[in-house]
C-alpha cells in the first residue's frame, strides 16, 4: 500500500560546534542510581560550608545526585515508527524512540517561543530531550531521509506541558549532556566539592581541573562531522576535546552536584561557540559563567557575573551583551 509522504527539505538548525570558527557552515555542537534528594529539597544544591568558615565540610556533603529519566508509559503517543513518552514532561524532559530502519532521522521540537531545536536520532531505544521553552505547547516532528536533503514526515504531534520542576531540564541528563551513574567524570565531581562553600567554589574547582588536565583538540575541530555528539567517557579518557566537549563535560559534573547548569550555544560577535550558565541559591541564574573565546576558556569574575544575574533564564532572543544565545540545553 502506497503511503502518502510529505516531502520536506529540512534546513537543519544543527546545534553544531565543529571548530568554533567564524563561519556557521557545517556546525556541530551538534543501571543508574536513584535520585537521592538533598535535605533541602525545595532548592537545588545544598551549600554545606557554613558561615563559620569550616573548610572541612564539602559543598553538598560531597554527594553525587544522578537523576534518572524514566519512560513511565502514562502519557504516550506512538505509531509503527516512533514512540513518544511525555509522562514526566513536568520534570522538563520527554523521551522519544525511533523504531524504524532509516539511517538518517531528524527530530524537531518547537516550544511556545517558536525556537525550533533539530536533533539527529538514533535507532537505539529511548533518547532524552530537554524542554527548555518552559511551560506551554510543544510541537514534535520526526522525519526520515529520502534523498540528499529531502525528508518525509513519519510522526507529528503537539503536547501541552506544565513544567513544575523549573530546574529539571538543567539537572537531568539529555541528548547533549548524556551521563549516568557509571560515567567516569561523575565520581570525579566529588573532588570539586572539597572545601567549597558554595556553587561558585565548585564551578571554580571544576574549571581549574579541566583547564589544567584537558587540551583543545585542533585536529578534531577541523574534521568533526555535522551531528557530532560528545561522548563524555571518551573525552574524559583522552583528556582533550573541542568546545562542545568541554561545555558538555562541565555541565555534567555540575549537574550531578545539584547545580542547575545550562549548556548554551550561540555567538560572541561572529564566533559560534558554547558556554555554560549556572543557577545559585544566592544570585539566581549567572549567565555565561564559563566562556570559550575561540581558542581558550575563561572563568568570569563571580562579582561581574553576579551583576548580570536574573531570577529566571534570560530571554534567548534578547541580545543583552556580546553573548547572544541561540539554543540552550
Amino acid at each position: 500500500m502506497k503511503r502518502l509522504k510529505i516531502i520536506l527539505t529540512i534546513i537543519i538548525a544543527t546545534i553544531a560546534l565543529c571548530s568554533c570558527t567564524k563561519t556557521e557552515n557545517n556546525k556541530t555542537p551538534g543501571n543508574d542510581s536513584k535520585w537521592h534528594k538533598n535535605n533541602n529539597s525545595s532548592s537545588p544544591g545544598n551549600s554545606s560550608g557554613e558561615e563559620n568558615g569550616d573548610e572541612s565540610v564539602s559543598y553538598n556533603n560531597g554527594q553525587v545526585t544522578v537523576l534518572v529519566p524514566t519512560a513511565s508509559d502514562v502519557l504516550k503517543e506512538e505509531n509503527e515508527t516512533v514512540s513518544l513518552d511525555y509522562s514526566n514532561a513536568s520534570e522538563g524532559y520527554i523521551m522519544i524512540s525511533y523504531k524504524g530502519s532509516n539511517e538518517k532521522v531528524k527530530l524537531q521540537i518547537t516550544g511556545n517561543n517558536n525556537i525550533t531545536y533539530t536533533y539527529n536520532m538514533e535507532n537505539d531505544g529511548y533518547e532524552v530531550f530537554p524542554l527548555t521553552s518552559q511551560s506551554g505547547s510543544y510541537g514534535i516532528k520526526v522525519f526520515e531521509n529520502i534523498q540528499k536533503d529531502e525528508y518525509s514526515t513519519v510522526f507529528a504531534t503537539s503536547i501541552d506541558v506544565n513544567i513544575t520542576n523549573e530546574f529539571g531540564p538543567y539537572l537531568y541528563p539529555s541528548k547533549y549532556v548524556n551521563f549516568n551513574s557509571n560515567t567516569k567524570c561523575v565520581e570525579l565531581s566529588k573532588d570539586f566539592t572539597k572545601n567549597a562553600k558554595d556553587e561558585i567554589d565548585v564551578v571554580t574547582n571544576a574549571y581549574n581541573y579541566i583547564i589544567n588536565n584537558f587540551e583543545y583538540d585542533y585536529d578534531k575541530a577541523k574534521n568533526v562531522q555535522s551531528g557530532y555528539i560528545p561522548n563524555l567517557d571518551e573525552i574524559f579518557s583522552l583528556k582533550k576535546g573541542i568546545c562542545f566537549d568541554y561545555a558538555s563535560l562541565t555541565a555534567c559534573v555540575l549537574r550531578v552536584q545539584g547545580i542547575p547548569t545550562r549548556l548554551e550555544i550561540g555567538y560572541v560577535r561572529d564566533i559560534y561557540h558554547a558556554w555554560i550558565s549556572i543557577y545559585t541559591q544566592k544570585s539566581g541564574w549567572i549567565n555565561g559563567i564559563i566562556k570559550f573565546n575561540g581558542t581558550s576558556w575563561e572563568l568570569m569574575d563571580p562579582t561581574m557575573a553576579s551583576s548580570s544575574t536574573s531570577t529566571k533564564p534570560e530571554d534567548f532572543t534578547a541580545d543583552k551583551s556580546d553573548y547572544q544565545t541561540k539554543y540552550v540545553y
